[in-house]
């Protein structure tokens, strides 16, 4: 019985601290109140509001708070800077964490042992919550204008906008300290300069950075003043403007003075993209130094492409002017796109249309879009065709009829788009088409061919009958060698043998004796002269024939010899 109640107490004991403190008759700290976090690039603070002490605190309450990243860990961390706080407020900026990954935060106060429940937050992205701050400005005064130099929020390795420093937009706010009269500018470069001022004035300027793509929360700067000079002796140019021609750009400006020479400077636009001083990154302008003229000439070959900024300042002796307004210009928008050139050929009832570009053109290398205009040339309808092509053909046209062509070239990049002029129209007549032509070519092949068909016909057809069908007449060579009838029919076939016997009748008593005799005679000699040269007859076959010759008998006295 002791022993379990020694259990029992060793129990109590060790489950102590986790009693209540009401529990144990004291009071409940309470959790603090309205807590939000402000994120201001990168500083961070946690703030919070305390709730109302309970009667008998010594009021040396402190406050403590935890974070969690969730997906990756689990357990609670101890926020840097953010323990054992006793004011309302704590900067936990010294934390190295994901700006685009979620954390979670909870804080509770304390008091000696006693501490309150946690008061955790929903969890966040900072680079979502976090406000721009405003930009560094730093002002430069002319007489008639102010330049604005803007360094971005945040540091330069800056957690929050480190892949966005270069992104911001600056929103200008210009006024006059004494009328009141605001003017707002739109920067999307760290430097900008406002001209059109009055000498010996006071203006006022504040900034804000923003980035429109991603909303932001940004707030404008501290505002800060600067006064114009005296009004220097030489005016700066104005009406700063670049026109594109054929082979060049040209500079030019107004100036109302005489006497006096100007020099040009250009910069590339990405180079006013980095903050600081750009004053050094100005060159000069070819061929637009100590020119008297109000304009230059910028050479296609020595601007390249892309975006430039450009100015131009007035000199007389020692005495120069101000730089003017900066101009930006772009070099594939001012460049202009020359009419393709179009070659047309016709064939039959189609035109085969080749467009080219000009030789030097800029855009020869360019993915361009082809506007092509048809039309008969006794009429004014015209009927249009895009082709991406350089080399299509233009179908089912009528036949031996004048067409017109003409194109221009269509440039696209997504954001803007523009057309070159028109070439100038070529005409070409179409062909009278393959009928004619065909038929013509079929009647000469059929006229060529059907005689010499014909020959081969009739070629096949005598040496058919040649083969097949020979000649009965026996060769001359035959008749000259061989002129007894006995002979000759020794060297044709049975079916070509022909024998004529003639009798001459004296006495008709005698003349069938005679004419058995005779033919009996002959059969014999032909058996004897066929079977000597086939070997198809027997001796047997002569006896008997010799036999029938005697039975016969001789012919009587009297009877006329046979014809031969």
């Amino acid at each position: 019985m002791f022993a379990l109640l020694g259990v029992v107490t060793l129990v109590l004991v060790a489950g102590e601290p986790w009693v209540l403190p009401a529990a144990a008759g004291g009071t409940r700290l309470k959790p603090p109140q309205s807590v939000e976090v402000d994120i201001v690039d990168e500083t961070f603070t946690l703030r919070w509001n305390r709730s109302l002490e309970p009667a008998g605190s010594a009021g040396n309450t402190t406050f403590s708070a935890d974070y969690q990243i969730p997906g990756t860990m689990n357990n609670w961390i101890k926020l840097p800077g953010c323990q054992y706080v006793t004011g309302t407020k704590c900067d936990f900026s010294s934390l190295k964490i994901n700006v685009y990954e979620k954390i979670k935060l909870r804080i509770r106060a304390e008091e000696g042992n006693r501490t309150s429940p946690w008061h955790e937050l929903d969890a966040f992205i900072p680079f979502q919550q976090a406000q721009i701050g405003p930009p560094k400005v730093y002002l430069k005064a002319e007489d008639k204008a102010i330049t604005v130099n803007l360094s971005p929020p945040g540091t330069i390795n800056s957690i929050m906008w480190g892949l966005d420093r270069l992104n911001f937009v600056y929103s200008v706010v210009i006024w006059d300290s004494s009328s009141g009269e605001t003017k707002k500018y739109t920067a999307f470069y760290p430097e900008i300069k406002v001209g059109s001022l009055s000498p010996e004035t006071t203006y006022c300027v504040k900034v804000k950075a923003t980035l429109p793509l991603q909303g932001n929360f940004a707030t404008y700067g501290p505002t800060q003043c600067v006064n114009t000079t005296v009004e220097n002796e030489l005016p700066p140019p104005e009406n700063i403007q670049v026109v594109s021609e054929v082979q060049a750009f040209v500079l030019k400006w107004e100036y109302t003075r005489e006497n006096v020479t100007f020099r040009a400077q250009w910069l590339p636009a990405y180079m006013k993209k980095f903050p600081g001083n750009n004053s050094e990154k100005w060159t000069q302008v070819p061929n637009c130094e100590h020119v008297s003229t109000a304009q230059c000439v910028l050479p296609r070959d020595t601007s390249g492409v892309g975006i430039y900024f450009v100015r131009v300042q007035a000199s007389r002796g020692n005495a120069t002017s101000p730089w003017s307004e900066e101009e930006k210009f772009d070099v594939d928008r001012l460049t202009v796109i020359p009419p393709p050139v179009v070659t047309v050929k016709p064939v039959n009832s189609s035109l085969r249309v080749y467009l080219g570009s000009p030789n030097g053109s800029a855009f020869q290398h360019h993915p361009l879009t082809y506007e092509v205009f048809f039309w008969e040339n006794t009429s004014n309808a015209e009927r249009k065709i895009e082709e991406k092509r350089t080399d299509f053909t233009i179908p089912s046209l009528k036949l031996l009829t004048v067409y017109c062509v003409r194109a221009r070239a269509l440039l696209e990049d997504g954001v803007w788009s523009r057309a070159s002029g028109f070439s100038d129209p070529v005409c070409e007549k179409t062909r009278p088409g393959p009928a004619p032509r065909t038929w013509l070519v079929g009647g000469v092949i059929a006229a060529i061919a059907v005689p010499l068909v014909l020959c081969m016909v009739a070629a096949l057809v005598k040496l058919t009958s040649y083969v097949f069908f020979p000649s009965s007449k026996p060769p001359s060579t035959i008749d000259e060698y061989f002129p007894e009838q006995p002979l000759k029919n020794l060297l044709l076939s049975t079916s070509e043998e022909q024998t004529e016997i003639c009798f001459i009748i004296e006495n008709t008593d005698t003349v069938f004796t005679e004419e058995t005799g005779q033919i009996d005679q002959d059969h014999k000699t032909y058996s004897s002269q066929t079977s000597q040269d086939s070997g198809h007859y027997s001796n047997e076959d002569e006896n008997s024939g010799s036999r029938e010759d005697d039975d016969l008998g001789q012919p009587e006295p009297g009877a006329a010899p046979r014809a031969k």
